[in-house]
């Protein structure tokens, strides 16, 4: 009735294994057929066209945009380049997308009882970066702000792991079974 697909690892290994499965397709008529789907981390990555890592591998392209690899060298933010290591790994805080052109992101069910401002677990080098900023639920800052969380109508997504993010990853995962 609903899809998960948790991943940890590289991006093209991943999607070869997809491929080598006959996932790929199955992958996308289930999101276009209206079963609620959430990704986690990798699961996350690989909805993208493609990704930076493994020199371009392509991805499901459910989503259109590019995953990236982190680069802190026209970083805003004033944290030390020498403080931000990759991979990302260790507890950050989420914010609610900020209000895009088709309106506001704070309607997402599975953020229903989840604080404005949590913070959660993250264990990545790439982050999605959606063409389509209105799929960001939730953001994160790490040298560049990202995007931690992408929804659009039956699909979910985490950069982050709700399953290592305590109480906000287990109501997140709550809301996901309760949908």
């Amino acid at each position: 009735k609903k899809l998960i697909l948790p991943g940890v690892g590289a991006f093209p290994a991943a999607m070869r294994e997809l491929e080598a499965r006959r996932l790929v397709e199955p992958i996308k008529e289930a999101i276009a057929a209206g079963r609620p789907y959430l990704g986690i981390c990798l699961g996350l990555q690989l909805l993208f066209e493609r990704s930076e890592e493994g020199e371009g591998a392509e991805g499901l392209g459910i989503l259109a945009g590019t995953v990236k690899r982190f680069s802190f060298e026209h970083s805003v933010f004033r944290i030390p380049h020498s403080a931000l290591k990759i991979p990302h790994m260790g507890w950050n805080q989420v914010t609610r997308s900020r209000k895009s052109e088709v309106g506001s992101r704070n309607d997402c069910p599975l953020l229903e009882e989840i604080p404005e401002g949590s913070f959660v677990y993250f264990v990545h080098s790439y982050y999605g970066d959606p063409t389509d900023r209105s799929v960001v639920a939730l953001e994160a800052e790490y040298g560049v702000r990202f995007a931690a969380m992408v929804w659009k109508n039956n699909l979910f997504a985490t950069q982050f792991h709700p399953e290592k993010s305590q109480s906000v990853g287990l109501q997140l995962l709550n809301n996901f079974v309760n949908l």
